[in-house]
C-alpha cells in the first residue's frame, strides 16, 4: 500500500513538471513514510529526488523511529548545535546531486526556517508551490483510510452521546467543551484531536468560528457545537445545533431552512460533477428562503488526515468529484446579536452516488 503511496508521488511530480520535493512533519509525511514527528525548533525535511532513495534530514534524538518506516530511507542526522545543521544539511542534498533546481513544497505548512536552511545550503535552489502534486497524493481515499474516518466518525458521535446529558441551561460553554474533549479520548479519539471543540450560545453562535467562554446557556438561545475525533491519523468533523428551551420563530425559520439546505448538499454529492454544485445545491436553500446574505462561508471543505484539505466545497470550484473524495456539508446561517445555526456532515463520495459517514439526528432538539 504505502509503495503505492510513493509511486503516485512519483507520477504526480512528473506531471507536474517537479523532480524534487521537500517534505517536513505533517500529514504527508506521514501518508509516505508511517512516521510522525512534530514541528520544533529542530527541522524535520525528508527529501526526494525521482530515481533516489529518499533521505530523510533529522535530529538524533528521533532516529529510534526510523525502525518503523514503511519505505526505505536514507536517514541523516544532526545535533544540536545549530551551527552544524547547513553542513549536514549540504551533505544529504550532495548525496542526492542536487546542486540548483525547483524544489516543489507543501506551501501551508513549509516553515522559513527550513526554507532558509535549505537556501544558505545551496544558493542556487528555487521553492514552488506544490500544492497540486501533494494534493493529487492525498484527494482519493482507499478503503482503509475510509474505513479510519468512518472510525472517527463513530467515536466522535458516541462522544457526543455521552456528554448531551450535561447541556443544559445553566452550565457554560467552557464546561460543555471540557466534558467533550474528555469524551473524545474516553470515546478512543487520539490525543491529538482534529481541532478543539467549539461550542457557542446565544449571540456567540453567530460566529461560526467561536471560542468557548464562560457564557451560561441560557433559555431561549440556540447552541452550536463543532467536535470531531482522530483515530489513525485520520480525522472526522461534526457540528449540530441545539435548542435551549424555547426559541423565537425567527431562529426556529433559521433552522429548518439550514437543515434543508444540509439536506440538499449531502444529496447533490457523485462522481463527475463539479465541487461548486455542492455549495450551490446548499445555498440555494438559503437563498431561496431569504437569508442568503448570512451564509457567510463555503458549504464544506475535504477532510482526511488533516480537518481542512482539497476539495474544498465553495461555489467557483470547478474541479470533478471522484470516487473516494471525502469532504464536509456544514450550510450555516449566522444572524448577528442572535444566533445562528450550522449542522455538519461528513461524506464520501461513492461509485454512483455518495454516502454520509455520519448519521447523528439533524432534526432541532430541545434541551433544558
Amino acid at each position: 500500500m504505502t509503495m503505492s503511496r510513493y509511486s503516485r508521488l512519483s507520477e504526480s511530480m512528473k506531471v507536474n513538471g517537479f523532480d524534487i520535493v521537500v517534505i517536513n512533519p505533517g500529514p504527508t509525511l506521514t501518508y509516505l513514510t508511517g512516521l510522525h514527528f512534530h514541528l520544533m525548533e529542530r527541522p524535520t525535511l525528508l527529501i526526494y529526488r525521482l530515481g533516489y532513495k529518499p533521505v530523510l534530514i533529522l535530529p538524533e534524538l528521533e532516529i529510534g523511529k526510523i525502525t518503523s518506516s514503511t519505505i526505505d530511507l536514507v536517514p541523516v542526522t544532526f545535533g544540536d548545535d545549530p551551527s552544524t545543521w547547513p553542513h549536514i544539511i549540504k551533505k544529504a542534498l550532495q548525496s542526492l546531486e542536487i546542486g540548483r533546481g525547483k524544489i516543489a513544497v507543501e506551501p501551508t505548512r513549509l516553515r522559513f526556517m527550513e526554507i532558509d536552511l535549505l537556501s544558505r545550503t545551496i544558493p542556487g535552489l528555487e521553492f514552488a508551490n506544490g500544492e497540486a502534486v501533494f494534493t493529487a497524493l492525498r484527494i482519493q481515499k482507499d478503503q482503509g483510510e475510509i474505513s479510519a474516518m468512518r472510525k472517527a466518525v463513530a467515536i466522535a458521535q458516541t462522544a457526543f452521546k455521552t456528554t448531551l446529558p450535561l447541556i443544559r441551561s445553566g452550565v457554560t460553554e467552557l464546561e460543555v467543551a471540557s466534558a467533550l474533549t474528555i469524551e473524545l479520548l474516553k470515546a478512543g479519539s487520539s490525543t491529538e484531536l482534529p481541532f478543539q471543540p467549539i461550542v457557542a450560545s446565544g449571540p456567540n453562535s453567530a460566529n461560526p468560528h467561536a471560542v468557548p467562554t464562560h457564557r451560561q446557556l441560557n433559555n431561549g438561545d440556540l447552541v452550536v457545537i463543532d467536535w470531531g475525533a482522530a483515530y489513525e491519523d485520520y480525522c472526522s468533523d461534526l457540528t449540530r445545533t441545539f435548542a435551549i428551551g424555547e426559541i423565537s420563530t425567527e431562529l426556529s425559520q433559521i433552522y429548518e431552512t439550514v437543515r434543508l439546505a444540509n439536506e440538499a448538499g449531502r444529496k447533490a454529492g457523485q462522481p463527475e460533477i463539479e465541487a461548486g454544485e455542492v455549495d450551490r445545491a446548499a445555498r440555494k436553500v438559503i437563498e431561496d428562503a431569504g437569508f442568503g446574505e448570512y451564509f457567510t462561508h463555503r458549504t464544506g471543505h475535504g477532510l482526511g488526515m488533516e480537518g481542512h484539505e482539497a476539495p474544498y466545497m465553495f461555489g467557483a470550484n470547478a474541479l470533478h468529484l471522484n470516487t473516494g473524495m471525502v469532504y464536509t456539508v456544514e450550510p450555516g446561517i449566522y444572524l448577528p446579536g442572535k444566533g445562528g445555526v450550522r449542522i455538519e456532515d461528513d461524506v464520501v463520495v461513492t461509485q454512483d452516488g455518495s454516502e454520509s459517514l455520519s448519521d447523528f439526528p439533524r432534526q432541532l432538539t430541545f434541551l433544558p
